[in-house]
């Protein structure tokens, strides 16, 4: 009897461990050089109708697919978008052209922007009743990782 255990666990554990082993290869990241100099957080203002906002996008693209998704922020309003839409190679950097998004589906805005070196700039739209209205221009630089953010300005000494 024990041996027609065996007989059917062996099998069994093998085919496991071949699967297995198998979808080792699915979890290599496959970032390409030009996706791991753009991914990351970017900071800075946008000047518009309203005046001066600060913004910060987390962005992540995919070189490949052509691709990008990421979180906006008004750090003002500490409204956070989700982004998703289209990336584009140009030279050294790309292009983007996504949609921001509230609540996973209420279409709220556009940004169309160029991404050089570690500098994005472009043009950001909110949208209302489907029309693009209020424009920014914005201009974000890509923050180091590892830097710590600043909170609240240093206070002054009296």
């Amino acid at each position: 009897m024990r041996f027609s255990v065996l007989h059917r666990v062996l099998p069994a554990a093998a085919l496991l461990t071949a699967l297995t082993g198998c979808a080792f290869g699915a979890y290599i990241g496959a970032n390409t050089p030009l996706e791991r100099a753009i991914n990351g957080t970017y900071e800075g203002i946008g000047v518009g109708g309203t005046g001066r906002v600060p913004y910060r996008l987390i962005l992540y693209v995919q070189e490949r697919e052509g691709r990008a998704s990421g979180v906006i922020t008004n750090l003002e309003s500490h409204k956070a978008y989700a982004v998703s839409g289209q990336f584009r190679r140009a030279g050294p950097g790309g292009n983007i052209d996504v949609n921001l998004y509230e609540d996973g589906d209420k279409l709220r805005g556009t940004l169309r922007a160029e991404i050089t070196g570690t500098k994005l700039s472009g043009v950001l739209r909110t949208v209302l009743l489907g029309k693009e209205l209020l424009g920014y221009t914005v201009n974000l630089d890509k923050q180091v990782e590892g830097a710590a953010m600043p909170i609240s300005p240093a206070p002054g000494t009296p």
